[in-house]
């Protein structure tokens, strides 16, 4: 395959790729900010699985977080910019895209969590094909704890993983647990120490690799397909709630509490 094939990402601002082989790997960068998803990676996020859908010279996507962490989800200062401007939160239709288009994409995408995986960052990863986690990582769906619904994806993907009674404790408490955790009770594939988790997913994604590849993507298409339909379900429903919570006092106490480092007063508003 030659090089020039390749698609270019080089235009995306808060997303970093690299080849190795036939492997993709896309890092979710947003520096200083434990890779806060902004404005601008919400939006490149709605796109990038399309572009690594349509690129011709890898068979396999790894996605992961640049430094210690995976993703802390939502920047705070994004959404408290966005109810002082009057606006109803993220783009609705970009919150859509970002899930469809990770079910959509036939390529195996194994998710490398080394650190908090957080809100939208749990959803990205937990929506992966198969998921490595360091012991000492976190995942939480904290959307609540924002004044918001769980609407960009997790009321979908937490119960197929690990039961309706388990997700909805985590959804309604927005409880953090570890990758350790995560793995015993099925929210995760696998949980190792921090210092091999580059060396398993290169493993796992050059064994991926070196299989029949239309046979893997076909049977992945398969598996996905129950979920898929899931989504369309649930998804315009959950959004929509989520884009209402987005102009409560609720979420204005929640967002202004947490940056002014104190307690919430929640009014039910």
């Amino acid at each position: 395959m030659a090089e020039s094939e390749a698609v270019d990402f080089s235009g995306y601002e808060r997303i970093k790729a690299a080849r190795r082989g036939r492997v993709l790997t896309l890092s979710l960068s947003n520096p200083g900010k434990l890779n806060a998803v902004d404005a601008v990676m919400h939006r490149e996020l709605s796109r990038i699985f399309l572009d690594a859908a349509d690129d011709p010279a890898s068979d396999i996507i790894v996605l992961t977080g640049e430094g210690a962490h995976f993703s802390a989800g939502g920047d705070l200062n994004w959404m408290k910019q966005g109810f002082e401007e009057g606006t109803k939160g993220p783009d609705a239709a970009e919150a859509k895209r970002i899930v469809f288009s990770l079910l959509d994409l036939e390529k195996p995408i194994i998710a490398k969590v080394a650190g908090p995986a957080i809100g939208l960052g749990a959803t990205i990863a937990l929506f992966c094909d198969v998921i490595f986690a360091a012991e000492t990582a976190r995942f939480a769906d904290p959307h609540v704890r924002a004044g918001i619904v769980a609407g960009d994806g997790g009321a979908i993907i937490w119960p197929q993983l690990i039961g309706y009674a388990r997700a909805k404790e985590y959804l309604m408490t927005g409880d953090a647990i570890s990758g350790a955790e995560a793995a015993r009770i099925g929210l995760v594939n696998y949980a190792v120490p921090e210092d091999e988790l580059d060396a398993r997913v290169d493993a796992f994604a050059d064994k991926l690799a070196g299989g029949a590849q239309m046979a893997i993507r076909y049977s992945k298409v398969s598996a996905n397909i129950g979920l898929k339909q899931l989504a369309h379900s649930i998804l315009d429903t959950s959004v929509g709630y989520e884009m209402v919570t987005f102009t409560t006092d609720d979420h204005r106490e929640a967002v202004r509490s947490f940056l002014e480092k104190r307690q919430p007063r929640f009014t039910g508003k």
